[in-house]
């Protein structure tokens, strides 16, 4: 007897099965690496507005007048609160990273809130960097 060229439906339905579980595990692994990416530009864009601030500072002593505009920001909004002695700069998160809410002031004191998005945590001393991620 003459065995056909091919696949079996049970083959085909294996494989298939395969690549569906492995893409269930890939697909939100690659989420979370793609987010955590995002708060980068979060991360280095508050410590470029604290530099700007201290140089700002020393020229004028007063951090009124301290600028918060970032070029090519795509995924936070940045703002910073500004007094004679203080400042606190903020990037709040647009789109997917809506929740993210990163700060830092003149002692260098950074803290993270995160709402929204579940095994991220928050912190009052230091900026969560990825999913479950404590200080």
């Amino acid at each position: 007897m003459k065995r056909g060229l091919g696949f079996t439906l049970v083959e085909v339905l294996v494989v298939v099965a395969i690549v569906g579980i492995l893409t269930a595990i890939a697909v939100p692994q690659y989420s979370q690496y793609v987010m955590r990416g995002k708060v980068t530009e979060a991360t280095g864009a508050l410590s470029e507005l604290r530099l700007r601030a201290e140089k700002w500072f020393a020229d004028n002593r007063t951090y009124v007048g301290v600028s918060a505009t970032i070029g090519n920001a795509t995924n936070f909004t940045y703002a910073c609160v500004t007094a004679a002695a203080t400042f606190t700069c903020t990037a709040t998160g647009t789109g997917s990273m809506t929740g993210f809410v990163f700060t830092i002031n003149e002692t260098n004191t950074r803290a993270t809130t995160i709402t929204g998005h579940t095994g991220w945590n928050n912190s009052t001393t230091c900026w969560i960097t990825k999913k479950g991620m404590t200080c």
